[in-house]
């Protein structure tokens, strides 16, 4: 196929990263019959242009025939030609390894860390080393873990302290216990690939990584110190070896049907240090003591998990070998309660710890050694693991302070190795068996109870992304088993249960704290997703009650576009939109639009995205950063504020920068700009927030005294008096009091309008003064202020004169309507004179009640009607000429307040 059979025209061509245009493929095309009628295994004829960069390695390698395949040279070296590139399946192909599409043997990469560089190689994959199955790999590592040291030493104390009767329900109690964790396991370990870290992995992929690396931490504690659980029960059973024993001697009556029945109710009772029953001994047991006692007796099901690098097929490896390891050894645990109940009599039970060496027969002396080498492996393999997961959590670069503990992926973790060990000699000081066992109990328990956690809440979800392959899980099973766990706790000890809790969530908060932030994909952001919309749901699309009104801004970063180009937003805009929440509840939509081509500008827009999302990171602001390609300013404004938002979640307020360099910079396109936008807000029914003076906006740390003074002139439906109220819950703000101006027309109704709105203000549980001004007081007192604003104004009808005689000469010499900003206006001179008087006059108003206020609130009035752009642009020059800190406020057509509780 040539590839000059697919070159199109200019304009209408598709643009690939290989610079090739591509015209539309019709059903007759040559390019569609050829691909109709190739074999899948054929190979394509050589073509000239380059396909898309993948950094990859070919090897020599012949096809079917004996031939060497026909390869070409490009921009990556030699490489193959395919007939279905014009699909790009030929980077697919190579990515993915699609053999059946081309015979071709290609090593699919392992799933990389963010920003890892991954190479592909083609032909034949290495193998890294033999890979282990489900019997070797997973059964007899879980069954060694799980037959441990309790079993050998404790477990028919524990039947004799305990009786039958509660053994067997102590037994079946931990093992449903583990079989339900087991299934978890099972559930999250065959949802995908695994890297190192056992059930570390697992649950911080499945709650995130404070809750992974807390849970981790204490999962690791517990390996640490059940390496020394192994060596004092190895030293015990050396000490208790040394006098020998002989067969049916000192309590053992073979089985017998007496023992059992004597043996069959619990005898708890007071004990010394070793566990030998003294009336005045200081050591209790009960059921909840021996359950701390066994517990780590079926512990061990990790150790599958634990070796996922190694194994052949780890989500058929990890399940079968899991559960079936947690069935044989609870199926032996219940036997061995009903053997050794009746086997000895209790008082045998209660003062021969090596009873398993002691019934052993011939030799009892090798189940003595075994027991020793036994412990003492287990012990190694505690010693071993645990620095491992050690290494696993540090390795995420979660938190700074275990980067020492980093090693690379094929490298021993020594420094892990060592810490592990100084932990574990701390504990083997203490030198009592039986204290230590509840510690490594409560630190698997908690464990296990976040695997089930885990399974538990993305079972619940159901994500698209949750389809194990173990298919004998629910929820309602994952829950009862965390539940179980956290019961056992509690059995045990509460004190144990509270402190290993309050470690736990200390890691938790020091990790959200410290931690470096990571997103795993973790069920918490599954869950939040999910909540958000059936919260947008249960909105509807139906007003918000006044009650529930949130401000939701809409932030126009760059409207004006006179910032620098590294600069995402003004930098006192997020203080601003800060000042419009109430102890920082809400959201703000940060907003810019980039002017051009979509397909040229998207890699732009993303990038603009990242650096002002990083901006509002920066100011602690609660709120998403939004960039939008358009044409022009104009459309792109008008699109965001029909379409951003969902439901009853839409922006209902737009802040925008008053463009206060529009005269200074000769910017012409501004008022027309400004204009627009307001009357787009409008007609969308939002609210309206213009900034003046966003240089001089205070942040957090700088304390503002004096008013807020509001002048209320129209019904915003209460928003000018709420934004007043969540400028005081700020600290900056919060020395300041509320004067409320009203305007009225004639003295008479003054006090009237007075008592009106103190009673309104009464009612909506608002403090403020009120002060009401008539407008014959305006022109009453002179002064060098109103002298200032006269000037002003005189200077801005000069203007004004000036613009519509231009635009009048302009309509007579092209022999058209009086236009402008592209349409026809109709000016009324005197109508113009009068909106310029009206701001000049509350200009002078606000200057000599509120020149020193903290921040003054005014009415926004709306364009006037078919009037230019330029006239109303003059008109608000007027209205916040030499006031310092301005907030003009346009509310929109509701209620943001209500009298009504």
């Amino acid at each position: 196929m040539n590839t000059d059979d697919l070159e199109g025209g200019e304009d209408d061509g598709y643009n690939a990263q290989g610079n090739r245009k591509y015209s539309p493929v019709g059903a007759q095309d040559r390019a569609v019959l050829e691909m109709a009628s190739m074999d899948p295994g054929s190979s394509a004829t050589a073509s000239q242009s380059p396909i898309r960069k993948v950094r990859a390695r070919t090897q020599g390698r012949m096809d079917s025939d004996g031939k060497t395949p026909d390869v070409v040279g490009g921009d990556n070296g030699p490489h193959r030609e395919h007939k279905l590139e014009l699909f790009g399946f030929d980077s697919l192909v190579n990515i993915l390894g699609l053999k059946s599409m081309t015979q071709e043997q290609v090593l699919a990469p392992s799933s990389p860390r963010d920003n890892e560089v991954v190479s592909i190689t083609g032909g034949d994959p290495t193998p890294s080393g033999v890979k282990m199955g489900t019997m070797m790999g997973v059964f007899v590592p879980c069954l060694q873990s799980i037959l441990g040291i309790i079993y050998y030493i404790r477990f028919s104390w524990i039947i004799g302290m305990g009786g039958i009767a509660d053994s067997l329900l102590l037994v079946s109690l931990c093992g449903l216990c583990t079989f339900l964790t087991g299934l978890s396991l099972s559930a999250i370990a065959t949802n995908g690939a695994m890297k190192g870290g056992g059930p570390y992995y697992l649950i911080g992929r499945a709650l995130g990584p404070e809750v992974g690396v807390s849970i981790g931490l204490c999962f690791f504690l517990g390996n640490a110190v059940a390496a020394a659980l192994y060596v004092l029960g190895a030293v015990e059973t050396f000490l208790k070896a040394l006098p020998s024993a002989g067969f049916f001697t000192a309590g053992i009556t073979g089985l017998s049907a007496d023992s059992f029945k004597d043996n069959w109710d619990s005898m708890y009772q007071n004990t010394n240090s070793d566990g030998i029953p003294d009336r005045d001994g200081k050591v209790y047991w009960n059921f909840n003591a021996l359950v701390g006692l066994f517990f780590p007796a079926v512990t061990g099901i990790m150790a599958g998990s634990n070796r996922s690098a190694s194994l052949k097929d780890t989500q058929r490896s990890i399940p079968i070998g899991t559960l079936s390891a947690t069935l044989v050894t609870t199926l032996l645990y219940l036997v061995s309660v009903f053997l050794f109940g009746a086997v000895a009599n209790r008082e045998k039970l209660l003062t021969d710890r090596l009873l398993t060496a002691t019934i052993a027969w011939p030799f009892p002396v090798l189940i003595r050694v075994g027991i020793i080498l036994s412990t003492l492996g287990a012990a190694l393999q505690s010693l071993t693991g645990a620095p491992r997961l050690l290494a696993a959590i540090a390795n995420d670069d979660i938190l700074p302070v275990l980067n020492c503990f980093r090693v690379a992926d094929t490298s021993e973790p020594h420094i892990a190795t060592l810490f592990t060990t100084v932990i574990c000699m701390g504990c083997v000081v203490i030198g009592n068996l039986d204290l230590i066992t509840p510690t490594v109990t409560m630190f698997f328990l908690l464990c296990y109870s976040g695997v089930n956690l885990s399974c538990f809440l993305l079972d619940l979800l159901d994500a698209p992304s949750w389809r194990p392959r173990w298919k004998f899980h629910h929820w309602l099973l994952s829950l009862l088993g965390a539940l179980l766990c956290v019961v056992i706790m509690f059995l045990i000890s509460w004190l144990f249960t509270v402190v290993s809790l309050a470690l736990a969530s200390l890691i938790y908060y020091y990790v959200s704290i410290k931690g470096k932030a990571g997103d795993w994909g973790d069920g918490f952001k599954s869950a939040y997703f999910q909540l958000a919309l059936r919260s947008l749901r249960s909105l509807g699309a139906k007003q918000v009650h006044p009650k529930n009104w949130y401000p939701i801004p809409l932030i126009f970063c760059r409207p004006w576009g006179k910032l620098p180009e590294n600069v995402p937003c003004h930098p006192k805009l997020a203080d601003f939109a800060n000042c419009m929440k109430k102890k920082g509840r809400g959201m703000s939509i940060f907003v810019n639009i980039l002017d051009g081509d979509y397909h040229e500008c998207a890699e732009d827009a993303k990038e603009a995205c990242k650096q002002l999302d990083t901006y509002i990171n920066y100011k602690n602001c609660e709120g998403v950063a939004e960039i939008v390609v358009a044409t022009n300013m104009t459309e792109g404004f008008r699109g965001i504020v029909q379409t951003m938002g969902l439901g009853n979640l839409k922006p209902n307020i737009v802040v925008v920068r008053y463009p206060e360099i529009w005269r200074r910079e000769n910017l012409k396109e501004i008022p027309t700009r400004f204009v627009g936008i307001i009357n787009d807000c409008i007609v969308a029914n939002k609210a309206v927030v213009i900034v003046k003076g966003l240089d001089e906006w205070p942040n957090e740390y700088q304390r503002q005294y004096g008013s807020i003074d509001l002048y209320w002139i129209v019904r915003d439906g209460g928003l000018m008096l709420l934004l007043s109220q969540l400028l005081l819950t700020k600290e900056s703000f919060e020395s300041c009091k509320i004067q409320v101006f009203c305007i009225a027309e004639e003295d008479s109704d003054a006090e009237c309008l007075k008592a009106d709105v103190k009673k309104f203000l009464y009612d909506l549980r608002l403090q403020a003064e009120v002060i009401v001004i008539t407008i014959k007081s305006w022109d009453v007192e002179g002064g060098s202020q109103q002298d200032d604003s006269i000037e002003a104004f005189n200077d801005a009808r000069k203007r004004v004169a000036s613009y519509l005689a231009e635009l009048k000469e302009a309509a007579k010499r092209e022999g058209t309507p009086l236009m402008a900003d592209g349409k026809a206006v109709v000016v009324d001179e005197q109508q113009v004179e009068k909106f310029l008087y009206t701001t000049l006059k509350l200009n002078t108003t606000i200057l000599r009640y509120s020149r020193m206020a903290a921040v003054v609130l005014v009415s926004l009035p709306p364009p006037p009607i078919n009037h230019p752009a330029y006239c109303y642009m003059e008109y608000m020059d007027l209205l916040v000429g030499n006031v310092q800190r301005l907030l003009m406020v346009r509310g929109y057509r509701r209620d943001v307040v209500t009298l009504f509780t």
